[in-house]
């Protein structure tokens, strides 16, 4: 049948059994958003505050779903307002699909009303990108669009197309979404039996768990080939819950604000697992003393994380659940008992403290914990309650937790909270933020309260950028260069005057009448909890130290 472009796009997302698009309109995609006019009872649009809040929420969609989260913006600005948000997804490996209107064909180039080149300025930050000019494209430019964001490890994708292309009109026939299975090609039986042989001789093996784990839905694997070589586990920020937090191998998160416990462990070990991590500058510390005792297994799905931040002694490329699923089947189970009493030994040495007095940023996070019953989804923005909300609150399950971790965006985790929000309806989400990411991106408390999101924003407010700020204390002599957040403002009735329940915690007390309220409540809610400006996130390792120097509080007295 003959279909306009504008039809197409919409005909394509439901073929891809989209749900929810998150974006903004204009005059570019103003053909497209007519059409969606027509399909609003099989597609709901959430029109957020400003294009990378759409972003960002389908960042948070997706994460929290592992659907492809979706967003729309016009030409110009509203195309460059979606590059933050595409960016922070890239960095993370989270698949979504921007589609983008820009001018007719004809104006391509000539410094047109709100006409900028976005593929060309997208091309470093998606797995791929498109311009259709031709609505006979149109289709099979989307449904690929889909497939890159889905296969291997996925990404974002951006589809830009003219004005002129959605006014076109071309044969469109119904196709089935391809199937997209997990890659396996490369998993050689050699890559496996070096695995197995290493595994074997190793006396103390610990297990490092990324982001990879959580998107390829490893957990059961994980656990089970955990238990098979009887080894402790650590994480990165992104592969939060893909092993429980409450599990007695946990030894919390590794690297630069890492545990004692997981960075000694690390720098103990003769064998180090890593599963679906790229070893980041925050994990590595100093990447020539990393792990030096340790020959170095990785389980990866992309080629070029293999020896680009540190050196493996060997590898095996494809999907870790699969790799998972065949190691498991060839290892015997193993007894490690002396070197999993060492590492039960350092969890009582150096348990994660923090102090008692007063409202602190760690108490609020084990607060929400206790409250929730560790079953909440927690989004956060970027800085020391980030970092708190990493180490205090014990994840349970994959897709739990939700942060900017490669680019370490802030102002991301309000946007991502109405997403997660959205594609969970049944389920809590708190995004925990700091004062100085919030007033980021605080206008999307007005899409929370417009789309009955009902999620809770829990400002962690110190009056300044906090980790900029522990930084200038420890390691520039207390010079705090513009770190201060100069300016009365009221959270509290700007949370208000946006539609939002809000409330001031300055105690204890107040913070647990709060969230208990807010927990109940029928709106979105804003807790301002006020803390001290000068409370640090401990552990830490000084930037470009060995992580087995990682230090804290009492260290430094």
């Amino acid at each position: 049948m003959q279909l306009t472009g504008s039809q197409i796009v919409i005909e394509c997302l439901k073929e891809q059994k989209v749900d929810t698009v998150f974006g903004y309109p204009g005059g570019a995609i103003l053909n497209v958003y007519d059409e969606l006019y027509k399909h609003s009872d099989e597609i709901r649009h959430v029109l957020t505050s400003h294009e990378q809040g759409a972003s960002h929420a389908a960042d948070g969609y997706a994460r929290s779903t592992g659907k492809v989260g979706v967003c729309f913006a016009t030409s110009g600005p509203g195309a460059t307002n979606l590059v933050t948000g595409i960016a922070t997804a890239y960095m993370d490996s989270v698949p979504i699909v921007a589609i983008t209107c820009n001018v007719t064909t004809p104006l391509l180039g000539k410094d047109s009303f709100q006409e900028v080149d976005i593929a060309g300025i997208t091309m470093p930050i998606t797995k791929h990108n498109f311009i259709v000019k031709d609505v006979n494209e149109l289709a099979k430019t989307l449904r690929r669009a889909f497939v890159i964001a889905k296969t291997g490890r996925p990404g974002p994708v951006l589809v830009d197309i003219t004005k002129d292309a959605t006014a076109d009109k071309c044969e469109y026939n119904y196709e089935e979404p391809a199937v997209i299975e997990p890659i396996t090609k490369d998993i050689s039986e050699e890559s496996l039996a070096e695995a197995v042989e290493l595994i074997s001789k190793a006396k103390k093996p610990f297990v490092f768990v990324g982001g990879g784990a959580v998107l390829s839905g490893a957990d059961k694997e994980l656990r089970e080939f955990v238990e098979l070589i009887d080894a402790p586990v650590c994480d990165s920020l992104m592969g939060k819950g893909a092993f429980p937090g409450t599990d007695d191998r946990y030894t919390g998160m590794l690297g630069m604000h890492g545990t004692k416990v997981s960075n000694l462990g690390v720098s103990s070990c003769d064998l180090l697992i890593a599963i679906g991590t790229r070893f980041s500058d925050r994990v590595l510390g100093n990447p020539k003393t990393f792990a030096k005792k340790a020959k170095i297994l990785q389980f990866d799905i992309d080629p070029v994380e293999v020896n680009k931040n540190v050196v493996v002694t060997s590898h095996i490329i494809g999907d870790v659940r699969e790799i998972l699923k065949r190691i498991n089947s060839m290892i015997d189970k193993k007894d490690n008992s002396e070197w999993m009493a060492e590492i039960r030994e350092l969890k009582d040495r150096y348990p994660v403290t923090y102090k008692d007095s007063g409202l602190t940023g760690p108490y609020i996070v084990e607060t929400i914990y206790d409250k929730t019953k560790g079953d909440a989804i927690i989004t956060t923005e970027v800085g020391q309650h980030q970092m708190w909300a990493a180490q205090y609150y014990k994840y349970s399950r994959p897709r739990q937790f939700i942060s900017s971790g490669g680019l370490g965006t802030m102002g991301y985790g309000l946007g991502a909270s109405i997403g997660a929000k959205i594609g969970n309806s049944d389920s809590t989400v708190i995004n925990i933020a700091g004062d100085g990411c919030f007033r980021m991106n605080f206008n999307e408390i007005i899409t929370a309260c417009k789309e009955h999101a009902n999620v809770v924003e829990v400002i962690v407010n110190n009056s300044v950028l906090g980790m900029v700020r522990q930084w200038q204390t420890l390691f520039y002599e207390q010079r705090y260069s513009h770190t201060v957040l100069q300016g009365d403002v009221d959270y509290v009735k700007l949370a208000e005057a946006m539609g939002a329940k809000a409330y001031r915690a300055t105690t204890k007390e107040e913070f647990n009448e709060a969230i208990d309220k807010a927990l109940k409540a029928d709106k979105p809610v804003v807790i301002d909890c006020v803390i001290d400006l000068d409370d640090k996130v401990w552990p830490m390792v000084a930037p470009g130290q060995s992580i087995s120097k990682c230090f804290d509080e009492n260290d430094r007295d």
